[in-house]
């Protein structure tokens, strides 16, 4: 277990977390439909250590959520859409005899709670579990959340390179950023009802020094790649989720 300033303790989920993570769910993706309870069932029965929830020690309750599963990567196209990746949210694709690639499906933390390394704690426990597993990196489909802002005067591309130099500020991506995640691709129709993103994400990728080798960083888009462009960078703390 880990536990973060405000004192939240990170643990595996139970199907008593359910309710809580549905709610969460709710007001975290207010238009979108929330997480069922047979898919979070089957998330347990094929990869329990996959789960993790974020709980304030003081009350109990549950403030995040982490999700995801183990894919050999050479069975998917980089821009497939999240409902692909995840087998509609079942996880019932998950590959842990062939698959190296642990594919972060979700990580939310509750509007209350952002901006207060909450979301921090929860992609430490998931690094943890990947050393331990011995897998050579994880990947995920990053919403790029702030484009609706933006799309009227630029392409999904240019924004997403905009963000990695640092001359915008995304609240999810950046925020991957700054965690050591590298920018793949831009990825359409990912989450298709999604009114921030406007079904666009970003494909990202953190690599397991442990394990993997420097080809395994090689052929990344070097449009993605901040360089010396990066001007305002980091921005301030107060700004993670």
């Amino acid at each position: 277990m880990t536990r973060s300033p405000i004192d939240v303790t990170v643990r595996t989920t139970g199907a008593e977390d359910f309710p809580s993570i549905i709610e969460m769910t709710k007001r975290v993706y207010p238009v979108s439909a929330p997480w069922t309870e047979d898919q979070l069932a089957s998330h347990l029965r094929v990869f329990p250590e996959g789960q993790f929830v974020a709980v304030e020690s003081a009350s109990g309750r549950v403030i995040g959520a982490a999700a995801s599963l183990i894919v050999l990567w050479d069975d998917y196209d980089m821009k497939m859409s999240w409902r692909d990746f995840t087998a509609r949210g079942t996880f019932t694709n998950h590959d842990p005899a062939r698959g190296r690639t642990l594919y972060g499906a979700e990580v939310m933390v509750h509007p209350s709670f952002q901006g207060k390394g909450v979301g921090t704690r929860l992609y430490h426990s998931r690094r943890d579990l990947v050393r331990r597993l011995r897998l050579r990196r994880i990947r995920a489909g990053a919403r790029l959340r702030g484009y609706h802002r933006h799309a009227d005067g630029m392409g999904a591309e240019e924004y997403a390179i905009k963000v990695v130099r640092g001359d915008l500020w995304d609240p999810t991506v950046s925020f991957q950023i700054r965690r050591g995640f590298h920018v793949l691709a831009i990825v359409p129709g990912y989450l298709r009802h999604d009114p921030e993103s406007l079904g666009y994400a970003a494909v990202i990728e953190w690599l397991n020094s442990e394990v993997a080798q420097p080809e395994d960083a090689a052929g990344r888009d070097p449009r993605f790649d901040p360089g010396a462009e990066a001007r305002t960078w980091p921005p301030p703390l107060g700004s993670q989720p």
